[in-house]
């Protein structure tokens, strides 16, 4: 997918700059042409000969190059390129991007471009984190940035969190799904997946069975047909896919809040288990056993994920598609669920032990709609994805 295309990669200050080295490496390696172009501070942690090296092409890095910019050479390199990727992306750049600062190369070729932009964020959690860094995200979205990561894991700097750069393969994947020529290149999805966990105390929660395998699968599959997948997920037992963007909670009230600011999308899949209560005031210290008998845990609704987004009146995707895990009565629980809901779509499947579904290899569904319903056979979860992928971009056109 890669062959013989054109990435203008910019390399920003940050610890992580190492990794644009086998990222050159990977890209080329399938066939893309590599333009590096390395900031100040990129220069600080990778060489320019070992860039150009890699690239086996000139690195450019000075926006007042008097040979390159007697060719008008910044508006030259922001516009012959198929995709732009920055790696890393540093808090700094991020905020140039949103505010529209132009004080550099880095920054004046990407006011100055009609490309898409890849970026893979990397910096300190705390950053990462940062009221001014998540307002950043959200005007960069808004202006149809792609992002890819970052992953949590431990820093440089000793802490651990979001804000690591996504490997090079991931990134490789989301260039990938950035410059597909599938039914749903331009599209942006987002899925839900994973169980929550409700906390009781600090060491018991309250979760549903669920390994997060289908919602993957969903994931991987509307990636593969060229969209970009925000995919927002519980603990799950299942490694997210590479190439797209992960979004990590625990709670049903953090989902939601995930869920809010990862929109607009042009669909929606929530796939997640979400637990449908939580412990009123959850301890702060670990319950202990005491003669007095079994502690009294008073519950709470959480909020309803599928619901909300569905009846929002700004912002709404044009597909929201819901799943309902039942035991029995299933399509008529479902087909209640759905008018309840509000959502476009439900995807009922039969949960009950004997089925070996929750936590198995295999789904059984049926898709209903306002047009009726349709039984499919039994398939592997990735199948089943792969077939709601197709009918997914049928209906976005």
């Amino acid at each position: 997918m890669l062959e013989s295309r054109r990435i203008l990669l910019i390399i920003g200050g940050g610890i992580a700059a190492y990794k644009a080295l086998d990222l050159i490496r990977r890209l080329r390696e399938r066939g893309a042409s590599v333009t590096p172009v390395l900031t100040q501070a990129g220069a600080e942690f990778v060489t320019p000969l070992s860039v150009s090296a890699l690239a086996g092409e000139k690195v450019f890095g000075d926006l007042f190059d008097l040979t390159d910019e007697a060719e008008m050479g910044h508006i030259e390199l922001s516009r012959s390129a198929d995709l732009i990727v920055v790696a890393p992306a540093t808090a700094d750049l991020m905020a140039k991007m949103a505010q529209g600062h132009a004080n550099d190369l880095a920054s004046t070729l990407l006011l100055a471009t009609d490309t898409p932009v890849l970026l893979a964020p990397a910096m300190n959690v705390r950053m990462w984190e940062h009221a001014a860094t998540q307002r950043n995200i959200v005007t960069l979205r808004g202006d149809g940035i792609a992002f890819v990561g970052p992953n949590d894991g431990d820093m440089a700097c000793g802490e651990f969190g979001p804000g690591r750069m996504a490997e090079p393969l991931e990134i490789v994947a989301a260039a990938e799904a950035a410059l597909g020529e599938g039914p749903l290149a331009g599209r942006r999805v987002l899925v839900t997946s994973g169980p929550t966990h409700e906390p009781i105390d600090p060491v018991r929660y309250i979760a549903n069975r669920s390994s997060g395998a289908q919602g993957t699968a969903i994931a991987a599959a509307l990636r593969a047909l060229g969209a970009e997948v925000v995919f927002v997920t519980g603990p799950a037992d299942i490694a997210p896919p590479e190439g797209v963007e992960v979004i990590r909670v625990q709670s049903a009230r953090e989902m939601l809040a995930a869920v809010e600011a990862a929109l607009p999308a042009d669909a929606a899949v929530f796939a997640a288990a979400v637990a449908d209560w939580r412990v009123r005031g959850a301890s702060d210290s670990k319950l202990k056993k005491t003669k007095g008998g079994l502690p009294a845990l008073e519950f709470e609704e959480n909020p309803d994920i599928l619901a909300t987004v569905s009846a929002m009146k700004a912002g709404r995707p044009g597909l929201v598609v819901g799943f309902a895990a039942e035991t029995d009565d299933v399509v008529e629980n479902a087909t209640a669920k759905r008018a309840r809901k509000g959502c476009d779509w439900i995807l009922a499947n039969d949960v009950s032990p004997g089925t070996g579904i929750m936590g198995g290899a295999e789904n059984a569904i049926t898709l209903i709609s306002e047009d009726g319903t349709e039984a499919w056979p039994r398939l592997s979860k990735a199948e089943v994805a792969k077939r709601l992928a197709h009918r997914i971009a049928a209906a976005l056109g």
